[in-house]
């Protein structure tokens, strides 16, 4: 870890932009290729992350990993991140569940995100699930109607919204079938990542 490193780290941990530094014990940042024409943007860390400091290594995080590969998108060539960087939760039944990030917190945590997009300056950012659609592409965005569309940004950035991997899972104790009609139209979003980045060499 280098200097710079060091700093931003120790920012983030100083960060009293909103309510959840007073609850979570570890700040959980982008990873993997800092070169990635790809970014991936999640909504925020759950247990497992916050526990390893590392973004989408719990359930939802193995699942992307396999779909990535049917995908044929080596996670290591991408940059994996989330709009908030800190867990944020709800009590239910007497224990604390992950829940979708407030306004107020994507606010927040929104410059440690821009300055992710300035670093790596990807040319396809890949919004998983609603809340990172909704910030980044358009908050009136149905995900059910327009996931697998790419939009142009800013720069000529091209936008993505897919299913979220944790979307995914809760499918498979509910629906079955459902369960598997999304999974199977994350893979064919995410190949159409892989299609866009082949056109680009």
């Amino acid at each position: 870890m280098d200097e710079q490193d060091r700093m931003t780290r120790v920012k983030a941990l100083a960060c009293s932009g909103c309510p959840n530094v007073h609850t979570h014990p570890r700040v959980v940042r982008g990873e993997d290729d800092v070169n990635a024409r790809v970014m991936l943007i999640g909504q925020g860390p759950g247990a497992v992350e916050e526990e390893t400091g590392r973004p989408f290594v719990g359930p939802a995080g193995l699942l992307l990993d396999r779909v990535l590969a049917e995908a044929s998108l080596p996670r290591e060539r991408l940059w994996v991140t989330n709009l908030i960087k800190c867990r944020a939760v709800k009590e239910e039944k007497g224990r604390l569940v992950d829940r979708a990030p407030l306004a107020a917190e994507i606010k927040a945590c929104r410059p440690w995100l821009e300055g992710e997009l300035e670093i790596l300056r990807p040319r396809i950012v890949v919004c998983l699930g609603t809340p990172a659609a909704h910030a980044l592409i358009d908050k009136k965005l149905k995900l059910s109607e327009e996931h697998g569309r790419f939009r142009e940004g800013p720069e000529g950035v091209r936008l993505l919204a897919i299913f979220h991997p944790s979307y995914v899972l809760r499918l498979r104790s509910v629906d079955p079938n459902a369960h598997e009609q999304t999974r199977q139209a994350l893979v064919d979003d995410l190949k159409k990542v892989t299609a866009a980045l082949q056109q680009m060499e």
